[in-house]
C-alpha cells in the first residue's frame, strides 16, 4: 500500500509520521453508489482535461491536520481549481494550496446522516465552496439532489428545480455545469449547449453511432451520385441520339434534293434534245 510519509513539526528527533492511501473501508456501500461515482470522476477529469490546473479525483484520503493522521476524510468526487493536475497518494492541505472547491457526496443507508451532519460542517469549516450530495435510490434524502454553497464562512442552500417530467437540477457555479437527476441517474449537462455529458463507454457509442451515420450518409450520397450520372449519361445519350436523328434527317434531305434536281436536269435534256429533233 502507497503512503505519503512526513516528518512531524517538532523536530528531526521524533519519529516520522505515516498517511496512508488507504483507510481500509470499501469505497462504496454498492453498485448504486459506485457507478455514479465512476460516471462523475471520469466525466469531470474529461471535461476539465486541458487544463493542467483542475484536480479532480475520487475516494482519495484529504489530511487536514498536519501531524494527526486520524485527521482526514475521502470524499466521494471532489475537483479543486488551481492546483496542478497530477497523480497524488493522498492529498494533504497543508502542502496544497487550497482545500477542494467542489465535493459531491453520493449517499447511502450507512452515510448519508454523516454525509448531512459531519461532514457537512468539516467541509464547511475547511472551506469547501460547494458541498453536494445525490441519493442514487431516493430513500435517504428529499430531494435526492441537494446542493450547499459556502457564504461568509457557513453553508447556504442552492435551489434545485423540479421540470414538468420530475427531473430535478441544480446549477453549479464553481464547476460551470448543470447537475440534473435523469432517467440514469445523476448527470452533468453543459449549460450552454444543453448537452448531456457522456461518460467514456456514451462517447463510445455515440462516436461508433455518428461513425454509422456518416457512413451511412457517404453511401447514400453516393447512390445519389450514381443516379445523378445515369440520369446526365442517359440525357447526354439522348441528346446525342436526337442531334444524329437531325443530321440524318437532313443528310436524307439533300440526297432527296440532289436526286430531284439530277431528274430535273435530267428531263430538261430530254425536253431539249426532243426539241432540236422537231426543228429538223
Amino acid at each position: 500500500m502507497a503512503r505519503s510519509v512526513r516528518a512531524p513539526a517538532r523536530g528531526p528527533a521524533a519519529a516520522a509520521i505515516e498517511y496512508p492511501s488507504s483507510d481500509g473501508k470499501p469505497m462504496t456501500e454498492g453498485d448504486a453508489q459506485l457507478f455514479p461515482m465512476i460516471y462523475a470522476v471520469e466525466r469531470l477529469r474529461l471535461y476539465f482535461h486541458r487544463d493542467p490546473d483542475v484536480y479532480v479525483s475520487a475516494n482519495l484520503l484529504i489530511y487536514y491536520e498536519e501531524g494527526n493522521p486520524k485527521r482526514r476524510v475521502a470524499p466521494d468526487v471532489f475537483v479543486v481549481l488551481g492546483v496542478p493536475d497530477r497523480m497524488r497518494d493522498n492529498y494533504l492541505l497543508w502542502e496544497e494550496p487550497k482545500a477542494p472547491d467542489f465535493v459531491l457526496e453520493i449517499t447511502g443507508p450507512k452515510k448519508w446522516r454523516r454525509d448531512q451532519g459531519p461532514k457537512r460542517r468539516l467541509y464547511q469549516r475547511l472551506g469547501v465552496r460547494e458541498y453536494w450530495q445525490y441519493d442514487p435510490t431516493g430513500d435517504y434524502l428529499e430531494p435526492a439532489l441537494q446542493g450547499l454553497k459556502l457564504v461568509a464562512g457557513r453553508y447556504e442552500v442552492l435551489p434545485v428545480r423540479k421540470f414538468e417530467d420530475g427531473t430535478l437540477a441544480g446549477w453549479s457555479a464553481v464547476l460551470g455545469l448543470e447537475l440534473r437527476l435523469v432517467a440514469r441517474g445523476m448527470r452533468f449537462f453543459e449549460p450552454h449547449t444543453g448537452e448531456e455529458l457522456l461518460d467514456y463507454s456514451e462517447v463510445q457509442d455515440k462516436l461508433k453511432a455518428d461513425e454509422e451515420k456518416r457512413k451511412a450518409a457517404e453511401a447514400l450520397a453516393e447512390q445519389e451520385a450514381e443516379a445523378r450520372r445515369r440520369e446526365a449519361a442517359a440525357r447526354l445519350a439522348a441528346a446525342r441520339q436526337a442531334v444524329e436523328a437531325r443530321i440524318q434527317r437532313e443528310v436524307e434531305g439533300r440526297r432527296q434534293e440532289a436526286a430531284a434536281r439530277r431528274a430535273a436536269e435530267a428531263r430538261v435534256a430530254e425536253l431539249e434534245a426532243l426539241l432540236h429533233r422537231e426543228k429538223k
